[in-house]
């Protein structure tokens, strides 16, 4: 037997989500590559179609679901898909998430509470949806995809950085609770090539800041996000549970600065 063989996931099934484009359908093609069957969910149908035909060209089974994870109430529907139409859940990856920065004193309370809704409160109850399908079958592992930004500080980044912060403590909180027959795992992401990331890259002095601020000099490619995914899946990731991988090509600072001014006193 090959160390190899400890990184593929045959037989199992795979829910990830945001996973029309970018991270999401890196780590779904991965998944698939690797053996699994998937249920991919993003809100955008055409890039979902697109994903789904791939895996499928890969000769596994694919399930493709528009969706808006912030519609709370019907995240059941996801594992309902997984165990209907694939057999079951072992494989579970929340990557939906995101918050645009802002100015602190533009941040309203709304804001705040969207980006941790969208961030934390969406991981929690898919990953509860998730359970008694996963027990069903043994077990499972559940990933969560933070951010670098969680542990880091820059300024515009208090709603979505408090919220990945969160959802780093709630990964370690949940393996407690989980464990030992569902494992549960976290990624911090680093800054990454994606769609998201082109509306910020508007020129070429960007990219090299960002890249020098990095101390890889590069940035990330959803497949290095991917391969941490399936690592912490797979068997070969086994006796992990409760941690955090961080793959942000070593950054201890942020490396996006957006050059917000200091405030300035408005009294004598």
């Amino acid at each position: 037997m090959s160390i190899l063989d400890d990184f593929r996931v045959d037989g199992r099934v795979a829910l990830v989500t945001g996973a029309g484009r970018g991270i999401g359908r890196a780590t779904a093609v991965a998944l698939a590559e690797a053996g699994a069957d998937v249920v991919v969910a993003a809100r955008t149908t055409e890039q979902l179609e697109e994903v789904a035909g791939h895996i499928r060209s890969l000769g596994r089974r694919a399930e493709a679901v528009p969706f808006d994870v912030m519609e709370l109430e019907r995240l059941g529907e996801l594992v309902e898909v997984a165990t209907d139409r694939l057999g079951g859940l072992d494989l579970l990856v929340n990557n939906a998430g995101g918050s645009f920065p802002r100015p602190l004193l533009d941040t309203s309370v709304g804001s705040f509470e969207r980006a941790f809704r969208f961030n934390v409160t969406t991981a929690l109850e898919l990953t509860k949806q998730a359970v008694p399908a996963m027990l069903a079958r043994g077990g499972g592992s559940v990933v969560n995809i933070s951010s670098a930004i969680g542990r880091l500080t820059d300024r515009g980044f208090a709603a979505y950085g408090t919220a990945k912060g969160a959802l780093t403590h709630l990964t370690k909180l949940m393996a407690c609770d989980l464990s030992p027959h569902i494992r549960v795992n976290g990624i911090a992401v680093g800054s990454v090539e994606t769609s998201a990331l082109e509306t910020v890259l508007t020129d070429d002095g960007i990219r090299t800041a960002m890249e020098a601020a990095t101390p890889l000099r590069r940035l990330g490619r959803p497949e290095d996000i991917a391969a941490g995914v399936l690592y912490l899946c797979s068997p070969a990731g086994s006796f992990i549970t409760g941690k955090l991988l961080e793959i942000d090509g070593g950054a201890e600072s942020a490396t996006l600065g957006l050059g917000l001014p200091d405030l300035e006193p408005t009294g004598p």
